[in-house]
């Protein structure tokens, strides 16, 4: 799965790692706003990395593994943040996540018939440091977005979006370049 290769979504090994994390975030999901301590300690079992200092993800959030989810330091995640982590997603330092955003790793046949064989592959997603990404932004499976980067609110991020910019829409396109 990691490896980007075919891979069978019935694996017995595969759902038994789905429903243990669907079982730490049922309790993440469940904890009442001053528990932060307790949030933080679930989602540090959960990420395969998590940097320094303060990281905060605001409930309800979801994800499929936990363990291919790697953030950098004084991270924040608004409300409804959605990850399917098939593949790595590596999240820099100092970003941003506005509420109902989404990153999928997932990849499925176009074709009804392969697609039914619940035969899946996956790809990675990269975002670097400093970057916000607006509310309700779907980013797609294989996108790297780099460092300085705004992404607006509504956008579907289908391709890779370079350093120091400013990119908007669906599919989401470099409106602005950024003077660091």
């Amino acid at each position: 799965m990691l490896a980007g290769l075919v891979y069978d979504a019935t694996d017995q090994e595969l759902l038994s790692e789905l429903m243990a994390t669907r079982e730490a975030l049922y309790e993440f999901n469940l904890l009442r706003p001053t528990e932060t301590q307790r949030m933080k300690e679930i989602l540090k079992g959960l990420f395969g990395k998590v940097g320094d200092d303060c990281f905060i993800i605001n409930q309800p959030f979801r994800c499929d593994y936990g363990k291919q989810i790697n953030i950098g330091k004084r991270f924040f995640a608004n409300f409804n943040f959605v990850v399917l982590d098939e593949a790595r997603v590596t999240i820099g330092d100092d970003c941003f996540i506005g509420p109902n955003v989404s990153i999928y790793t997932a990849c499925h046949s176009t074709d009804p018939v392969k697609r039914n064989s619940r035969q899946e592959w996956a790809k990675p997603v990269s975002i670097g440091s400093n970057v916000w990404i607006g509310g309700s932004v779907t980013i797609l499976p294989g996108v790297t977005i780099g460092d300085n980067v705004t992404i607006g609110a509504g956008s579907v991020v289908v391709s890779d979006i370079p350093s120091n910019t400013v990119a908007v829409g669906n599919p989401c396109k470099v409106i602005k370049k950024i003077v660091v």
